[in-house]
Order: structure tokens, then sequence, then C-alpha cells
């Protein structure tokens, strides 16, 4: 075959790059915006049903919590199917689920129906959605990933006032049943997923079967050559075989030795912190609106505010994360990034007014917008591109955890306090922490780098350690080989076979 048969397609950073950039900006749009624009119709189901802030806010927590935990087995999906049927599939799933919560009688059947359905079949739009791009972008890469993230904003800053109109229009049942024949475009996104270099890649697979075909006939011409002279324990290497191709196919989906990465541990715990103050301030901040006197309308207004300068700060963050300063050392950017996020959640019950909270929610946004459109770059940046996808499965186990009991936790605090106060201070406090975390952190991380690489430097520059190294080793056999009267037998024993063996 050609010489550049063997070599695997790159990503064209251009081309059908765009368009498959357009299909996840939809994708992660409906998968990251969806359950904060269902809080405008929290107020009505929670008087329609009679239930709690806390027991409310287990829908939004259940369906983010869902969508986030079924990455690590959309991995081995999207791997055997392929991006594009799985995206399609996830947009027909969020329609069916949508539809069969307008026909919900229970607080429990919303639940299943928005939580677990909806939230499973967003999980199937971002997981393949937010590795594509990685596939498709190399040097444009950080900005790639801040316009597909900027999707979020710009369904959220729609959906607000949209799902304030249907409501009013249709009530919450006829809201959802619009609201899953919205999300079937999820499908039409999925249908602009394709794989790149596929017909490269067919040529490829071609000459690796013939090659492994002619392989495989001289491997077993030359076992049968032997067997009539010698008999080889073949089952016993078969079965261990079998053993190391069970767990590196396991591994290939999973990479478990990420958690031996110092960079992925840190990054790891700080985002497990974080989660769990992330959510719950943009699902209440609608409800919240309500509760102090203002109206309908202007309430879902103050997502739309966030939704927007959201929109500006997540490419904007992206450029800014690609430029040759931050590049180097985006993680402490991030780090600033959680830390002006809390203190925005700390800062918000001084807010009076309306006012107060338009300003709030501009400061939220921006703070907001920088968080999502550095979460997986900083990722990629610690791990690397091929180990990404093992990456990003192994943190959305973790982080569904604090994400299903963000929500949930602030409601409680609502309900023991009746005021909201005390739910965004606690978001507050927690996203400081983690920031502060990481930022301390990654620097102790950046310093061990910086000393490994100069000490491996150090060793490859001078020849006397490889010198000394090898005199060591040197030094070592021939001590073992001394003469010694404990080691006679041996040696004659060695000797005599020696002999035995020249005479035959």
């Amino acid at each position: 075959p050609p010489s550049k048969v063997g070599q695997a397609p790159g990503p064209p950073d251009g081309g059908w790059g765009w368009v498959v950039l357009f299909g996840a900006f939809v994708s992660v749009g409906f998968a990251y915006a969806f359950p904060k624009g269902l809080a405008i119709f929290f107020k009505e189901i929670q008087d329609f049903f009679g239930t709690s802030y806390s027991e409310i806010a287990w829908v939004s927590s259940i369906m983010l919590a869902t969508t986030y935990g079924a990455d690590p087995a959309l991995l081995l999906v999207s791997k055997w199917q392929g991006d594009s049927p799985v995206v399609m599939f996830g947009g027909l799933l969020c329609g069916i689920g949508m539809v069969s919560a307008a026909f919900c009688t229970t607080i429990l059947q919303l639940y299943i129906c928005v939580g677990f359905i909806t939230g499973f079949g967003l999980a199937l739009n971002l997981q393949p959605s937010v590795i594509i791009i990685g596939k498709y972008f190399l040097k444009r890469r950080p900005i790639a990933n801040g316009l597909a993230m900027a999707g979020s904003p710009v369904m959220l800053c729609t959906l607000a006032p949209l799902n304030q109109y249907l409501f009013d229009n249709f009530g919450w049942r006829g809201s959802f049943l619009i609201l899953g024949a919205i999300l079937l475009h999820c499908c039409v996104a999925g249908a602009l997923f394709r794989p790149i270099g596929a017909a490269r890649a067919s040529v490829k697979t071609q000459a690796a079967e013939r090659g492994k075909d002619a392989l495989e006939e001289e491997v077993t011409k030359d076992a049968l050559e032997m067997s009539s002279a010698t008999t080889v324990p073949v089952d016993t290497k078969t079965e261990e075989e079998e053993g190391k191709d069970c767990c590196e196919k396991i591994n290939q989906y999973l990479d478990f030795s990420l958690f031996k990465h110092r960079g992925f541990l840190i990054y790891l715990i700080g985002n497990v912190l974080m989660f769990l103050g992330f959510f719950a301030p943009i699902v209440f901040l609608a409800p919240y609106a309500k509760h102090i006197g203002i109206d309908e309308y202007s309430a879902a207004f103050l997502l739309s505010i966030l939704a927007i300068v959201d929109m500006i700060a997540r490419p904007t963050t992206g450029i800014i994360a690609n430029s040759k300063w931050v590049r180097p050392r985006i993680q402490y950017f991030f780090s600033f990034s959680i830390a002006f996020n809390g203190a925005c959640h700390l800062l918000c019950p001084l807010a009076s007014g309306y006012m107060g909270l338009v300003v709030y929610s501009i400061f939220f946004g921006l703070a907001f917008g920088m968080v999502c459109a550095m979460l997986f770059e900083t990722l990629m940046d610690l791990v690397g591109a091929a180990r990404f996808t093992s990456a990003v499965g192994l943190v959305t186990i973790a982080e569904c955890c604090t994400i299903l009991l963000g929500p949930p936790i602030g409601g409680t605090l609502i309900d023991t306090f009746g005021d909201y106060k005390y739910m965004f201070i606690k978001c507050g406090a927690v996203m400081v922490l983690a920031g502060t975390f990481l930022f301390i952190m990654n620097y102790y991380n950046y310093r061990l780098l910086a000393k490994e690489e100069k000490e491996r430097k150090a060793k490859e520059e001078d020849p006397k350690s490889v010198r000394t190294e090898n005199e060591s080793r040197n030094n070592w056999n021939k001590e073992n080989a001394q003469d010694g009267p404990e080691l006679e037998p041996l040696r004659e024993e060695r000797e005599g076979l020696k002999k035995e063996a020249n005479g035959t």
C-alpha cells in the first residue's frame, strides 16, 4: 500500500469542521440550556403538585446528573455506532421524554420522564458533540470549543422567554408537548456529524486486513514447522493473551491509569467541589425573582440577560485562552474564573430590587461563560487529546454526584430558612473554595513539572550520568561473578552441562 495509507487523517481545522461545529453548537446548546430553561415552570408545577422547593429541584438535578453521569456508558456506544447515530437517537429520546412528561400525574412520574428519559437523551447529544470538536480542530481548538459552548447561552436566551410565552398560552402540559417537538432538532444536528477521513480510513482498513491475513498465514506455517519438532504450550499462552486483550479493551474506553496522573486528580477534586454550587443559582434565579414580587416576564428576562452576556463571554474567553500569554498557564485562568463565579453568588444577597438582580445576572453570566468555555479545554490541556475521551468519562462519573445534590441542598436551605440568600451564600462559598484549591494545587503542579523537566534535560545532556549507570551495572555483574566457595558446586555443574552439550 502507499506510504500515506498508514497515516491517520489529522484534524482539518476548517472545511466540513465548521458544519460539524454548527451541529455541536445546537446539540451542546440544548444539552446545557434545556435543564436551566425548565426553571420557568418550577413555581407553577410546585403549586400544581403541592411540593416543596427541594422536591421540585430534583427535576433539574436528576436531569443534569443523568446528562453528566451517562457519559462513560456512551463512550462504548459512540465508538461502536459512531457519533451521528448516537446524537440522532438522543434527539428522538428527548422528544419522547418531554411528550410523556405532559401526561404525568405525580411528581415521581415527572422525575422519570423529564429527569431520566430526557436527561439520557441530552447525554446522548452532549458526549459526541464535545469529543468531535477535538477530532476536527487542533490549532483552533480553544476557539472552536468556545463557539460550541456558546450554544448554551444562545439556547437559554431563546428558551427563557419562549417558555414563559408557551406557559401563558398553553399551560405547562401544552408547553412540554411543544418543547418535545423542538428537541427533535437534535436529530438534524446529529446528521451533520460526518466521520473524519472516512474514505482514507476504509482504504487503511482494507490494507491492514490484507497485511493481517498475510501475517497469519506466515505465523501458521511457522507454527506447523515448529510443532513437528517441539511441543509448545499454546493453550496457556492463548489464555494469557485473551486476559491481556480484555484489559486492553476496557482500558481503551476508560483509562484508569489517569488516577495516577497528578494534574488529572487536581482537576477532578476541584471540579467535584465546584459543581456542588454551580447549577443551583441558575435554577433558582427565576423563582427567586418571582418570590420577591417581580412579574413573570421580567423574571424570565433575567435568564435572557445572563444568557446574552454568557454568549459573548464564551467565545471571548476562548480567544483569550488561546493567546500565547494565557494558554501555557491556562489552569490559573480557569481557577480565577471559578473563584469569580463564587464571589458573584456571595454578593447576590446584597442586590435589592429588580435592577440589583440585573447587575447580578450580568456578572453571573460573565463568570458562568468563562468557566464553561474552559471546562473541557483545561482537561485536554492536562491529559492530551489521546486520553481526553477517557478523562471526560471518568470526570463525569465523579461530578454527577455533586450535580445531583447541589440544587436539592439549595432547595432544602430555602425550605428551612424561608430565604434564598442562604442558598446563594452556600454556593458562593463552595465555588470560592474550589477556585482557591485549584489555584494553589496547580501552582504546586506547575513547579513540580518544571523541576521534573529540568532533571530530565540535565540527565540527557550529561553523558557522565549515563556512563556512571553503565559502570555501576558492570560492577554489580562483576561482584556477582566473583569466585566464592559457596558457588563452586554450581560452577562445576554448569561446566559439566557445557561439556555434555558440546559432545552432543
